[in-house]
């Protein structure tokens, strides 16, 4: 089934529910975003040529209009390519050219140099908000949703390239609806009354997540900023309610300073889904005593989009429970629509409370990488989803993430994982944020170095807060180098980009 049937069905039972807004202005209804989603789609097949499964891409910043597309190429039986808005075009031209799109819809400044980038006149560009743009969503008898099978692809994701070039996750239909069923289940019920606030980038989760709410008939508001404001967002729940956002971890943490600011308690907002990097202890627990219950969070990756555990509201502010502490550290269980385990390298299951890799089997389980067949047999082996996370799930199936496999610090022949020091380091008062990384030694293998970001009038050093770890974690665990800098570099999804963490210590070297 094409997933461009949900929004074809919620505006016929309810054309005249708001759909589209900019900030608190209403800019459409569902009738007329539907009938925006078929124009494309036939715009997409009358006048571009797109064939059922062609690559569309999207390079641009969050709009209204991206959601449309998004949903306008699926109603086209075409597959999606989101591309972050904030990469060079060097590299947004690579993902084009290697997905083999035939076309890219793009924010106008990036066309010039798209244009000089993109090699052939394989894949055309045209400007977002451009004539060619509006006579696609106004000029063209809407047509029904072309049928597309569940095995069929929906979404093509770029991974971030950390590692080498980024690879191409293939997302199909039937991925994305398990998705979809399995979030009303796992994570937070959605009503029409709902406005899914769209703060963090479409082209990743929170563009994922509109399918939910376009199914139930929600809101769907792209900020005035079309980014992320913690002032901005915090007046928008209070003028508009029942806010729901998907948020990283660090967006998480500047709303509660922000809401701490100006003495505001999250009022308005229902749902904030956090997820896409690690939410450190204390700062779940201070945010829940600013903004009450009104979190939930998942654990997944962009080949099993959002869907390897969740940890309801509830949960997260149960304080009731004898280890309470432990589960809200933890990224909780198990989503409905997969199994989750824990394996040592030969893949076998590990007992509860053995640290391994974290493995997934299920029906959001990604297809394979695009074009990919080596990557694909590395991490996908007997049905199983190899994350390259490493994890630990207890006797009542919560799991708790380590750290990504490739930042494991192995120092004196143990295995140190960062995410444990960074937890303890941000116990320390006057410490905002902080990211532990290994240090090549030729003794030791690695030793552990710590990047702190303090406030401002904190008075913090090294020996302070060696004294801080001696008393918490093992001698062996602590930092041997303590660097004292005013931001941690971090990607527009507000992840830490530990590579160049580790790059900054390879200069300080040389």
């Amino acid at each position: 089934m094409n997933l461009a049937i949900w929004l074809q069905r919620t505006a016929q039972l309810h054309p005249d529910r708001p759909a589209l807004l900019v900030g608190t202005d209403a800019a459409a209804d569902y009738r007329e975003f539907s009938r925006r989603v078929g124009s494309i789609a036939g715009g997409l097949r009358a006048r571009e040529g797109i064939a059922p499964g062609d690559r569309v891409a999207i390079f641009a910043r969050n709009s209204l209009a991206y959601l449309e597309l998004l949903h306008g190429i699926w109603h086209a039986g075409a597959v999606a390519v989101p591309i972050n808005a904030k990469l060079h075009a060097a590299e947004a031209a690579w993902i084009m050219e290697d997905a083999g799109a035939r076309l890219a819809l793009c924010d106008p400044g990036s066309l010039p140099d798209l244009t000089r980038r993109l090699s052939g006149d394989g894949c055309k560009l045209v400007a977002i908000n451009g004539d060619d743009f509006d006579s696609l969503r106004t000029g063209f008898a809407a047509i029904d949703p072309v049928e597309r099978s569940a095995d069929d692809l929906a979404w093509l994701f770029y991974t971030s390239g950390t590692t080498g070039r980024p690879k191409g996750v293939m997302l199909t239909h039937g991925n994305l609806q398990a998705m979809a069923f399995s979030y009303f289940v796992d994570v937070d019920p959605v009503s029409p009354d709902d406005a899914a606030l769209y703060a963090a980038p479409i082209s990743h989760g929170a563009g994922i997540y509109s399918i939910q709410h376009v199914m139930k008939g929600a809101r769907h508001v792209v900020p005035r900023s079309g980014g992320f404001d913690a002032g901005e967002i915090l007046g928008l729940a209070e003028e508009l309610q029942d806010v729901h956002m998907f948020a990283a971890p660090t967006m998480v943490r500047r709303l509660v300073d922000a809401a701490k600011a100006q003495n505001m308690d999250g009022q308005g907002i229902r749902t904030i889904v956090y997820g896409g990097g690690p939410m450190y202890l204390e700062d779940v627990i201070e945010a829940v005593d600013v903004f009450g219950p009104r979190f939930c969070q998942i654990y997944g990756q962009g080949e099993s989009p959002m869907t390897i555990t969740a940890l309801p509201r509830d949960t997260i502010a149960d304080r009731t429970h004898p280890r309470w502490r432990e589960r809200l550290a933890s990224v909780g269980t198990a989503h409905s629509c997969v199994e989750v385990r824990i394996a040592g390298r030969d893949g076998r299951t590990l007992p509860a409370g053995e640290t391994g890799e974290i493995l997934v089997r299920g029906a959001t389980v990604m297809a394979g990488y695009w074009r990919n067949e080596s990557a694909t047999a590395e991490t996908l082996r007997d049905g199983w989803l190899w994350t390259g996370d490493m994890g630990a799930m207890d006797e009542d199936g919560f799991l708790t993430l380590k750290d990504r496999s490739k930042d494991v610090i192995i120092s004196g022949g143990s295995n140190i994982y960062p995410r444990e020091i960074e937890e303890v380091l941000l116990r320390f008062p006057g410490i905002r944020e902080a990211s532990v990384v290994g240090k090549a030694h030729p003794e030791w293998g690695e030793v552990v170095v710590a990047f702190i970001v303090s406030h401002a009038d904190a008075d913090v050093d090294g020996e302070a807060l060696d004294a801080h770890c001696l008393e918490n974690i093992a001698r062996f665990k602590r930092p041997k180098h303590y660097r004292f800098i005013d931001e941690l570099p971090k990607n527009n999804y507000g992840k830490v980009l530990k590579t160049e963490l580790r790059r900054m210590l390879e200069a300080k070297d040389e």
